[in-house]
């Protein structure tokens, strides 16, 4: 059986036209001939981009021949963990947790633009180490997408490159919009998700990465959430924490009750000031803004 029929009949019963359709087909294909008889390990975090290269995998290879690698550490929190789990087991694949240690690398602490190659070269090397064997695994893929193969702040795919880490949503051209659009036909219940990138992306870069602060950061964003926010960031600068919402809350959150409340969900978390961001949410702030500088 070819690639393509493969891909077509994994996709069978889904509501799923035209190009959408066409890139699922080519990533499944991809994921079969990588794989052949094998068994495939997709790093998976919970977030819609994983998620849908998981349901894609066990479409196409059938659900006991993918397993769903999701690495923990502190720069995870504990409610992406356990929403990621949740995923999984609505797609019917399992987990196999990876404990990994990128705290214990200098590079990593430090900080710089590259961080997250340190991260994920940490990630790629546990899974190879610990669940490769173990699993049988013929291949690893991850969840980039063809919008993100194209930033320039993303160090975290030179690392999937050099452990030979397959992204086949990035290769099939499907970008941002195309996840979500596939994600909501197949009904995964992180469709609508917001983005949610690890902790140690709010921490401004040449500043060290610590247990503490992403603590701090968990708790604040956490608090946030129980008012009702879904989309959200606390960057942390020391005593000052600076919220990032979307552009409609703004005005929102800056209005009593709601601005008392928020004062006391942040500084529960230990910040002593807390700054709202009339930008609104920065995706990859940090990173891109020294990469202009040329840092």
């Amino acid at each position: 059986m070819t690639a393509d029929l493969v891909g077509a009949s994994a996709l069978s019963g889904v509501d799923l036209d035209g190009p959408d359709r066409e890139a699922a087909e080519l990533a499944c294909g991809m994921l079969l001939a990588a794989v052949g008889p094998g068994r495939l390990g997709v790093a998976f975090s919970g977030g819609v981009d994983s998620s849908v290269l998981l349901a894609l995998a066990a479409r196409a290879l059938g659900p006991s021949r993918v397993v769903a690698v999701l690495g923990v550490s502190p720069s995870l929190a504990a409610v992406e963990r356990a929403a990621a789990h949740d995923v999984a087991r609505a797609i019917g694949v399992p987990v196999a947790e990876v404990a990994t240690a990128e705290g214990d690398d200098p590079a990593y602490r430090a900080n710089a633009p590259d961080r997250c190659f340190h991260c994920k070269d940490e990630l790629f090397t546990r899974i190879s180490a610990a669940i490769v064997a173990a699993h049988g695994l013929a291949a690893v893929a991850y969840g980039e997408n063809a919008d993100d193969a194209a930033r320039r702040d993303r160090p975290g795919a030179r690392a999937a490159r050099e452990h030979g880490v397959l992204a086949p949503l990035a290769r099939a051209g499907i970008g941002k919009a195309a996840v979500r659009r596939i994600a909501r036909s197949l009904a995964l219940p992180c469709a609508d998700k917001p983005a949610a990138p690890c902790l140690a992306s709010r921490i401004p870069h040449f500043q060290e990465v610590t247990p503490h602060k992403l603590g701090q950061v968990e708790a604040a964003e956490a608090a946030l959430r129980r008012l009702g926010l879904a989309d959200l960031r606390v960057r942390h600068h020391g005593e000052v924490a600076r919220v990032e919402v979307p552009l409609d809350d703004v005005d929102r959150l800056a209005r009593d009750p709601l601005r008392e409340e928020v004062l006391r969900a942040v500084r529960s978390a230990g910040f002593r000031y807390v700054a709202l961001d009339l930008a609104g949410i920065q995706s990859g702030s940090f990173t891109l803004a020294q990469l202009d500088a040329g840092t």
